[in-house]
């Protein structure tokens, strides 16, 4: 049998879904949740195989709640389903570790056969928004790329002083984790900044952070 977890504010929505999924023999639902936190702690709790996610979930929205999830149950797929084509939404679902995205607006049928085909293995985009998608992901590399080559310049202690840094350590609690003087760890903040060329810490935490530069690259 197929697990299936189903996340949607409405549930009116959920139960038609669960109706349609249950006339299959191969498909069971094992959990609804009607916010992200729900989510999160059902999928935690029953390890579905696939999860059915609502872009706008309430407390957690769709989007974080499908990369908590990914984390916690990677072997649970999520299809993601929007209101409506947002091109902004299918990226960041992509990028949150999601292997669909679908508008409500289709058949219950089609749902059926994407959720069939993601656990197959596919990757499911309405057609109409995959160009934009593709240039969208290959402008995220060359971002990605463009941070990656600022961080070569930093010495080893300086990408430990930044690592500290994403953690939210201010200059003295870098100068006590690495045993320095706080105007040393201001140095290298300073060299830092003007290696990654931003002009404050929170710039360069997000030019970090937003391009899913995680602790162990800048450590590497």
């Amino acid at each position: 049998m197929i697990n299936v977890l189903i996340a949607d504010e409405q549930s009116l929505f959920r139960q038609a879904v669960r109706t349609a999924l249950e006339t299959e023999e191969d498909l069971t639902v094992v959990a609804e949740a009607g916010d992200g936190h729900e989510a999160i702690e059902a999928a935690d709790r029953f390890s579905p195989h696939i999860a059915l996610i609502d872009t706008e979930l309430p407390k957690v929205n769709g989007i974080s709640a499908t990369r908590t999830l990914r984390e916690r149950v990677p072997g649970c797929k999520v299809l993601v389903l929007s209101n409506h084509q947002d091109q902004t939404a299918l990226f960041d679902a992509m990028q949150a570790g999601a292997s669909g995205y679908l508008t409500k607006a289709i058949p219950l049928a089609k749902l059926i056969e994407a959720t069939r085909a993601v656990l197959r293995g596919e990757t499911i985009v309405p057609p109409a928004m995959l160009g934009d998608l593709l240039s969208q992901l290959v402008q995220s590399k060359e971002r990605q790329n463009e941070v990656l080559r600022r961080l070569s310049r930093l010495t080893p202690r300086e990408r430990e002083v930044l690592a500290l840094l994403v953690e939210g350590a201010d200059n003295d609690l870098v100068a006590q984790r690495l045993v320095i003087s706080p105007e040393t760890a201001r140095t290298h903040i300073q060299n830092i900044l003007s290696k990654l060329d931003v002009h404050s810490r929170l710039e360069a935490l997000a030019l970090v952070l937003r391009n899913n530069i995680v602790k162990e690259m800048i450590l590497a």
